[in-house]
């Protein structure tokens, strides 16, 4: 008698060990998001998870690679403090900065080609996810003019994260214009040459 209420007393207190507790139900009956918090030491370990799927779907629509870039991801950074401050997911910051100017005012020598923003609690593959929904944010994860990646985001206490991606191209816009012009003027070389 004594074995048996040992092993019932056993049993119970390792069934009482055991967390069976679900998840809070919303009125709709599926579970309540929980809250995606992001630490300081996350940052990395997150920019570099976006990269790696970032480019695998490049990869799978033919495009090249990406790098992550200083200067974007402090771009992408700066707005998306600003967008929860003027608590708007929109491309214009609060002092009527666009995406080109953040990027100059962060030092990036190259050609801002696009940005992509959300206002959400989910996590950064699954707003990547809503990204590729959409044909307009799609196309800048997959421009194949890209070569750079700028990722960051702010929490807001509440746990409502403020996403921004911005790509380019690396090539400095100056030099751009320097590559046509010497294009052309070999081009005019050329046609002197040929009369």
């Amino acid at each position: 008698m004594m074995r048996t209420l040992l092993l019932v007393f056993i049993a119970a207190f390792g069934l009482a060990a055991c967390d069976v507790t679900s998840p809070p139900l919303g009125p709709d009956g599926k579970p309540l998001q929980q809250v995606y918090r992001i630490s300081d030491r996350d940052t990395a370990k997150i920019q570099f998870r976006m990269l790696d799927s970032v480019n695998a779907l490049r990869q799978a629509s033919g495009a090249p690679a990406l790098t992550l870039n200083a200067e974007l991801n402090a771009a992408a950074a700066t707005h998306s403090r600003d967008m929860s401050v003027q608590n708007r997911p929109w491309h214009f910051g609060s002092d009527g900065s666009s995406p080109l100017d953040r990027a100059a005012r962060a030092g990036y020598a190259g050609r801002l080609l696009g940005e992509n923003i959300s206002e959400t609690y989910e996590t950064e593959l699954e707003t990547l996810a809503a990204w590729m929904e959409q044909p307009d944010t799609r196309n800048v994860v997959l421009d194949r003019n890209a070569v750079d990646l700028g990722f960051a985001w702010f929490q807001e206490p509440n746990g409502k994260i403020w996403w921004t991606m911005v790509t380019g191209n690396g090539v400095a816009a100056d030099a751009l214009i320097l590559a046509a012009v010497e294009e052309t003027a070999a081009q005019d070389d050329l046609t002197e040459t040929d009369q």
